[in-house]
């Protein structure tokens, strides 16, 4: 045998630490026991993670996938070193995709990517994503852990997120062939720009001269890159509430393209979205953003939530039992328009001026 092993490499001189990934999957186990629901036993370890349908109680069901990320918000978060909501951010913008199909969101992984792998922040950030899955009624059932050298600057780290739903056949959303003309968008409010637009949010970071660490202009008390990680709200618990009322007949999610481009997906050719702008407050990181750069209003509202995170349709003698459910899951949910005649595919007029 040659004694050139003495000079032999080993992974982790090539910069992967298994032990590091080993350590990180035992800190997170107990964390994915305690998202365990009915059809799973969110166990890690295994080379897939197994979910049992009928266990969790559906009789003829019907899958809803989803996957996203977080998009640059992370950079704010790994500038600041703030991570705590970032996992929740992961989960919601997938679980809420789900759950506007009228799915009950059932199960999720993550992949977290990194060149070298911070063992305490990687620790924050599932935490986060267990927390959210919790929340959510959504079992955690596994992940990947990637170290790639060279492929991401140090301290740079990604996220991607994949939740699976399911909904009985026949109650799936929305209900397009029940929508009129006359029915009633309800909005519901958003924490902030939630995990959306931030490419544009750090752009103007750049030309106010405003870094992560410094006062928030719009918000007493919190360093800006404190306000703009504000979590991206879960409206899994709340919108289930609102289905199960029986009038709701469709739901959008108001993710990255605003309500502008969201709304008009969960309608079909012929009606049209009639939003009155002056319907609800809107957060204060919005007029900060549209003022500080010159913004145009179209532009925001393509861009961002501007305030609405999640947009119900249903009949206007049933409205106001659909903002009762909202409201009773702790939401903040009023009337913002309503369907009118269109002539082809949906879209959304804007009647009035949004405040910022």
């Amino acid at each position: 045998m040659s004694d050139n092993r003495r000079n032999s490499l080993t992974y982790k001189d090539a910069g992967v630490d298994i032990d590091a990934g080993e350590e990180l999957v035992a800190r997170i186990a107990p964390l994915a026991k305690a998202t365990r629901r009915k059809g799973s036993e969110a166990a890690l370890g295994g080379f897939g993670g197994l979910f049992d349908l009928k266990e969790a109680g559906f009789k003829d069901p019907i899958l809803v996938a989803s996957t996203d990320g977080v998009g640059t918000k992370l950079k704010i978060a790994i500038e600041s070193g703030r991570f705590d909501g970032i996992g929740q951010d992961l989960v919601a913008m997938c679980v809420n995709d789900i759950v506007v199909q009228g799915a009950e969101p059932l199960f999720f992984l993550d992949y977290y990517a990194s060149g070298k792998l911070d063992v305490d922040a990687a620790a924050v950030v599932i935490e986060g994503i267990a927390r959210a899955c919790r929340d959510s009624g959504c079992a955690l059932i596994g992940g990947e852990t990637a170290e790639m050298p060279g492929l991401y600057a140090k301290g740079d780290f990604d996220l991607a997120g994949f939740a699976v739903g399911a909904v009985e056949r026949g109650h799936v959303l929305p209900r397009t062939f029940e929508m009129r003309e006359g029915d009633v968008l309800i909005g519901v409010a958003s924490s902030g720009a939630h995990s959306n637009g931030f490419s544009l949010v750090r752009r103007v970071m750049e030309q106010t001269g405003l870094g992560h660490d410094m006062p928030a202009p719009f918000d007493t008390g919190k360093t800006l890159g404190e306000a703009l990680l504000a979590p991206t709200r879960l409206y899994v618990k709340s919108a289930l509430a609102a289905i199960r009322s029986g009038h709701v007949k469709g739901l959008a999610h108001i993710t990255g393209g605003g309500i502008t481009e969201n709304l008009p997906r969960c309608l079909p050719d012929g009606l049209d979205a009639e939003v009155e702008l002056s319907a609800w407050a809107v957060p204060k990181v919005f007029g900060w953003l549209a003022r500080s750069a010159g913004i145009e209003d179209a532009e925001m509202l393509r861009t961002f939530n501007c305030g609405i995170g999640l947009v119900a349709v249903t009949d206007v003698k049933t409205s106001g039992h659909v903002i009762d459910a909202f409201q009773e899951s702790g939401e903040k949910a009023q009337r913002i328009g309503r369907l009118v005649r269109g002539d082809g595919e949906a879209k959304v007029v804007y009647r009035g001026q949004i405040k910022w």
